[in-house]
């Protein structure tokens, strides 16, 4: 789908803060059918799914009680892509979000938990950037998810853009981990829609791996793309084993 030549300004917005429901496959896909008639009939570009914005924010050095799902606030959702663009532009960009701070763009029905039913048998792909060119990878990724454009579109949950004191982060959740084939397709699609220069490293950690480290970008599958890559990496990675170091990565090679 080309957002460019369907981008349209609107003069109002929806702020909806109702919890996003749990509902079965059978119900979300009659839903969608419903919804894309109604949006057909108004004249709207109805998208294949409907989304989700959500925003969260912790208090840097602070330890609070609250629990994480609680410091999940719902933002706006859009089921159009002239509701799309409406969010969009009214959205800060990410260069201007304080850190620590975390945009998670999910299908509706998907709340950005680990533990989410949709989420614990899967993982993200990881992928670190400079704080200047973040951006423009985000809005690339957005795009992309968004219009359906990634493989294996029904496999993919979410995306999220970490924004941390030294370096962003961007990372895109799937549904299911031990799938060889749709993680690698996933992200040699998510490689090709963000043009994804040689020099940057993706990386893979299972959700559930997360919950038993309690982290989300620690101790994950380092992805190797290239032979210079793969070397340097193995000759790095031999040596921790003569000196461990705490926290390395693993190699998984493509």
């Amino acid at each position: 789908m080309d957002f460019a030549a369907e981008k349209k300004e609107s003069e109002s917005s929806n702020n909806s803060e109702n919890t996003v429901d749990q509902l079965s496959p059978d119900a979300i896909n009659k839903e969608a059918e419903e919804r894309q008639a109604r949006d057909l009939k108004a004249g709207l570009h109805p998208l294949k799914h409907k989304f989700v914005l959500w925003y969260t924010r912790r208090t840097p050095g602070v330890r609070s009680q609250t629990s994480y799902e609680d410091n999940i606030k719902k933002i706006v959702d859009f089921s159009t892509v002239e509701g799309f663009w409406v969010c969009y532009c009214h959205l800060a960009r990410p260069s201007s979000l304080p850190s620590p701070t975390d945009l998670h763009l999910f299908k509706e029905g998907i709340r950005p938990l680990w533990e989410d039913s949709a989420n614990c048998n899967g993982g993200k792909w990881i992928i670190r950037f400079k704080k200047v060119v973040s951006g423009r990878f985000w809005e690339d990724l957005v795009l992309a998810l968004v219009g359906d454009q990634l493989d294996y579109g029904d496999n993919i949950c979410g995306a999220v853009l970490s924004i941390r004191f030294n370096e962003d982060i961007l990372s895109v959740w799937n549904r299911n981990a031990s799938d060889h084939q749709a993680v690698m397709a996933l992200r040699d699609s998510i490689k090709r829609h963000l043009k994804l220069p040689h020099s940057y490293v993706m990386e893979y950690k299972p959700h559930d791996a997360s919950l038993k480290d309690n982290s989300s970008y620690r101790n994950t599958w380092t992805i190797l793309s290239t032979p210079l890559q793969r070397l340097l990496f193995n000759s790095r990675y031999h040596l921790n084993r003569i000196f461990p170091r705490h926290g390395k990565r693993e190699a998984l090679e493509s």
